[in-house]
């Protein structure tokens, strides 16, 4: 039926691209029909990373951006259309979550934003797309993320088994999923997954990411470092909490390793991954003892290494990716924005107030018609 397609798109703190999924839902199932990730140009990246931080001229130059984005997000959907063989009348409803250029929930005035602007996807797609996701979940008292465990309470819970989604994207997060349904779904931002990764490598390689974790294996990871790396105030915030790469970026990391340079760089790198690894299996210990199963989804799922750290440090628990389980872990996100895309178009809320600290829940998002 054309009635029950959506699309849904983002991109991440990795800056990987434009996840793009067409999603299929039936019976309270997603399927994904076709997705694509269409890479940023370098020129791109530089331009999202120089805003991420404070800089001068911003103002001009994030609506420049944002008209950039807008116009790519746009023909993320144009080439995911074409490779599905779909017509955009078929379509019920983008939902774009944009690119997140600041993400500030605990500031005297919270707020967050993310761009790359509908009115231009809405226009060039000729699809109805709902954006602005984070804000009113703000404006209800909440931090406007993780706003994905919604969708993995409904897409993983299970009766019979104490999940954790554990999500690795630039920074990684976690949905707690009791099996007991009386208890509510839970979820935050644990800390960095990839990005401070994907920064070292960069620096020291000229590499986008360090493929399936070897050079990190390489190495050795040093202990005293890791104890600088994991002193820091935001593992001793209780949840709901959120945060992102305006926290967590190469100045932290330079400020980290002033003591350590005589490090190698391997090294730092192996150190690194066991700092996403160890903030995770503390999060988890701390507040899902009794989880049977983690499912992992995003692209650190590919990280051999970072797996292998999950499964010496976690090892009472069962660790599968989500593609056991029919979702590519490489869409999760993308396919979450596709069903609150549709929540929205439905008059239904979108956002766990257990999970972000909103004081109740709320419709998500402004609906920009074809």
């Amino acid at each position: 039926m054309a009635d029950d397609l959506y699309i849904g798109l983002i991109s991440g703190t990795s800056l990987d691209g434009i996840d793009a999924a067409l999603v299929r839902f039936e019976n309270k199932q997603a399927t994904v029909v076709k997705a694509i990730c269409s890479p940023f140009s370098s020129d791109l990246i530089n331009e999202i990373k120089s805003l991420i931080n404070p800089t001068t001229n911003e103002i001009s130059r994030l609506m420049a951006l944002d008209v950039q984005l807008g116009n790519s997000f746009a023909e993320a959907v144009k080439q995911l259309l074409a490779k599905a063989k779909i017509k955009k009348q078929d379509i019920v409803a983008i939902g774009s979550h944009g690119q997140t250029i600041r993400h500030l929930p605990t500031a005297e005035h919270a707020t967050t934003l993310q761009i790359a602007d509908p009115n231009i996807i809405a226009e060039v797609t000729g699809i109805t797309t709902v954006a602005d996701f984070r804000r009113r979940d703000m404006a209800a008292g909440g931090q406007g993320a993780p706003l994905v465990p919604a969708f993995h309470q409904q897409i993983f819970r299970d009766s019979k088994k104490n999940r954790v989604i554990l999500n690795l994207g630039g920074i990684a997060n976690i949905t707690l999923l009791p099996a007991d349904k009386s208890k509510a779904a839970t979820g935050f931002d644990t800390g960095t997954a990839n990005t401070l990764m994907n920064h070292w490598i960069q620096q020291q390689k000229n590499k986008s990411y360090d493929e399936n974790g070897k050079w990190a294996e390489s190495g050795t990871v040093n202990e005293d470092f890791l104890k600088e790396l994991l002193n820091d105030d935001y593992f001793n915030l209780k949840p709901p909490k959120s945060t992102g790469t305006e926290y967590f970026n190469p100045a932290w990391l330079t400020k980290k390793l002033s003591a350590f340079l005589f490090l190698a760089a391997e090294d730092v790198q192996a150190t690194l991954a066991a700092f996403t690894a160890t903030t995770i299996k503390d999060a988890v210990n701390q507040y899902a003892s009794e989880a049977e199963e983690i499912i992992i989804c995003g692209g650190g799922v590919h990280n051999d290494f970072l797996l292998q750290q999950f499964k010496q440090l976690l090892p009472n628990i069962e660790i599968n990716s989500s593609a056991k389980y029919g979702l590519d872990p490489d869409y999760i996100e993308a396919t979450a924005f596709a069903w609150l895309a549709k929540r929205t178009m439905n008059h239904k809320v979108g956002n766990l107030p257990d999970v972000t600290g909103a004081s109740h829940s709320v419709i998500l998002g402004g609906i920009f018609s074809a």
